[in-house]
Protein backbone atom coordinates (compact mmCIF):
# COMPACT_ATOMS: atom_id res chain seq x y z
CA UNK A 1 0.00 0.00 0.00
CA UNK A 2 1.64 3.22 -1.23
CA UNK A 3 1.53 5.95 1.58
CA UNK A 4 -0.25 9.59 0.47
CA UNK A 5 1.41 12.50 -0.51
CA UNK A 6 0.27 15.73 1.77
CA UNK A 7 1.44 19.33 1.44
CA UNK A 8 3.24 20.78 4.05
CA UNK A 9 4.82 23.76 4.91
CA UNK A 10 7.64 24.49 7.55
CA UNK A 11 9.32 27.45 9.14
CA UNK A 12 12.50 27.38 11.37
CA UNK A 13 14.65 29.84 12.95
CA UNK A 14 18.72 29.81 12.44
CA UNK A 15 20.86 31.12 15.07
CA UNK A 16 21.52 34.78 13.85
CA UNK A 17 24.78 34.77 14.66
CA UNK A 18 25.92 32.73 11.77
CA UNK A 19 27.77 33.94 9.14
CA UNK A 20 25.90 34.39 6.15
CA UNK A 21 28.00 31.43 3.41
CA UNK A 22 26.63 29.21 7.13
CA UNK A 23 23.11 30.65 7.19
CA UNK A 24 23.21 30.22 3.26
CA UNK A 25 24.27 26.68 3.39
CA UNK A 26 21.92 25.14 6.02
CA UNK A 27 18.79 27.06 3.91
CA UNK A 28 20.88 24.68 0.92
CA UNK A 29 20.69 21.73 3.02
CA UNK A 30 17.10 21.93 3.89
CA UNK A 31 16.00 22.89 0.29
CA UNK A 32 18.18 20.13 -1.26
CA UNK A 33 17.12 17.31 1.59
CA UNK A 34 13.29 18.30 0.51
CA UNK A 35 14.07 18.53 -3.04
CA UNK A 36 15.99 14.53 -2.53
CA UNK A 37 12.23 13.05 -1.74
CA UNK A 38 9.68 14.88 -4.12
CA UNK A 39 9.92 18.07 -6.29
CA UNK A 40 12.11 21.24 -5.25
CA UNK A 41 10.05 23.04 -1.98
CA UNK A 42 9.06 26.91 -2.64
CA UNK A 43 11.48 28.96 -0.19
CA UNK A 44 10.63 31.75 1.32
CA UNK A 45 13.47 33.92 3.56
CA UNK A 46 11.98 35.85 6.01
CA UNK A 47 15.45 37.18 7.36
CA UNK A 48 16.62 38.13 10.99
CA UNK A 49 13.88 38.91 13.45
CA UNK A 50 13.39 39.61 16.71
CA UNK A 51 12.45 36.50 18.79
CA UNK A 52 9.15 36.76 20.84
CA UNK A 53 11.34 35.23 23.56
CA UNK A 54 14.98 34.32 24.09
CA UNK A 55 16.08 31.40 23.00
CA UNK A 56 19.81 30.02 24.42
CA UNK A 57 20.10 33.92 25.29
CA UNK A 58 19.49 35.14 21.73
CA UNK A 59 16.81 37.83 21.42
CA UNK A 60 17.22 37.33 17.61
CA UNK A 61 17.04 34.45 14.65
CA UNK A 62 16.93 34.11 11.25
CA UNK A 63 13.49 32.82 9.63
CA UNK A 64 13.36 30.49 6.56
CA UNK A 65 9.77 28.85 5.44
CA UNK A 66 9.44 26.15 2.61
CA UNK A 67 6.39 24.64 1.19
CA UNK A 68 6.72 21.17 -0.15
CA UNK A 69 5.12 18.03 -0.57
CA UNK A 70 6.13 14.36 0.92
CA UNK A 71 5.25 11.47 2.70
CA UNK A 72 4.48 11.23 6.08
CA UNK A 73 7.60 9.05 6.57
CA UNK A 74 9.71 11.82 5.20
CA UNK A 75 8.47 14.36 7.14
CA UNK A 76 9.51 12.68 10.52
CA UNK A 77 13.12 12.21 9.35
CA UNK A 78 13.23 16.08 8.58
CA UNK A 79 11.80 16.99 12.00
CA UNK A 80 14.73 14.48 13.54
CA UNK A 81 17.21 16.21 11.33
CA UNK A 82 16.23 19.76 12.28
CA UNK A 83 16.73 18.77 15.89
CA UNK A 84 20.24 17.40 15.32
CA UNK A 85 21.20 20.08 13.31
CA UNK A 86 23.96 22.79 14.70
CA UNK A 87 22.59 26.41 14.11
CA UNK A 88 19.05 25.33 14.02
CA UNK A 89 16.81 27.19 17.21
CA UNK A 90 13.68 26.23 16.76
CA UNK A 91 11.53 24.04 13.61
CA UNK A 92 8.38 23.22 13.14
CA UNK A 93 6.25 21.35 10.24
CA UNK A 94 2.74 21.53 9.66
CA UNK A 95 0.70 19.62 7.71
CA UNK A 96 -1.25 22.24 5.28
CA UNK A 97 -5.23 21.48 4.40
CA UNK A 98 -6.36 20.12 0.89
Amino acid sequence: METAVNKYETVFVLNATLTEEATAALVKKFSDLIASDTAAPEVNEIGKRKLAYLIDDMSEGYYVQMNFSAKPSFVAELERIFGITEGVMRSIVVRMPE
